[in-house]
C-alpha cells in the first residue's frame, strides 16, 4: 500500500541530510510499529527546537543509539504529530513540507493548523479549499 501525504497525494521524501524518518528512510511514512506518530515533515526552526526542549523534548543532541544525528536550524525531519500539535498551540509551530506531511498526522492535527504553517503551496490550492 502506497503512503499519502495531507493532500492526498503520493508521500514525498521530507530530508536525507540529516537522514530522517521513523524508519529512516527521508520519508515519513508510518505504520503500526510508529506508535508515535513521526508524520509532520517540518522545517526546524531554533524556537521550535527550544520549545522541544523545554518540554522535555531535546532535538538538539545527537542519540546515536537511536541513529539521531541532533538538529540543528533548516534541518529537514520528521517529528511526532502530537509534539507539533502543542507546539503550535503555544505559537511555535515549526514550518510544514506538506506534500512530506503524512495523511495519518490527521489524525492529531487539522489539516487547517498545518496549511497555516506550510512553507511548500501548491501551484493549485483548490484541492486544499
Amino acid at each position: 500500500m502506497s503512503q499519502r501525504n495531507v493532500l492526498g497525494g503520493p508521500l514525498e521524501e521530507c530530508g536525507t541530510d540529516p537522514m530522517t524518518g521513523f524508519y529512516r528512510d527521508g520519508c515519513c511514512a508510518s505504520g503500526p510499529e510508529d506508535v508515535g506518530s513521526h508524520t509532520v515533515c517540518v522545517v526546524v526552526t531554533s524556537e521550535f527546537l527550544q520549545y522541544q526542549a523545554s518540554a522535555g523534548n531535546d532535538l538538539s543532541t545527537p542519540r546515536p543509539e537511536f541513529m539521531f544525528p541532533g538538529l540543528n536550524p533548516g534541518d529537514r525531519w520528521c517529528v511526532v504529530a502530537a509534539r507539533w500539535q502543542q507546539a503550535c498551540d503555544d505559537g511555535v509551530a515549526a514550518p510544514v513540507v506538506l506534500a512530506a506531511t503524512h495523511e495519518r498526522a490527521l489524525e492529531v492535527v487539522s489539516l487547517d493548523d498545518l496549511r497555516a504553517n506550510a512553507v511548500d503551496v501548491p501551484d493549485d490550492i483548490g484541492g486544499l479549499l
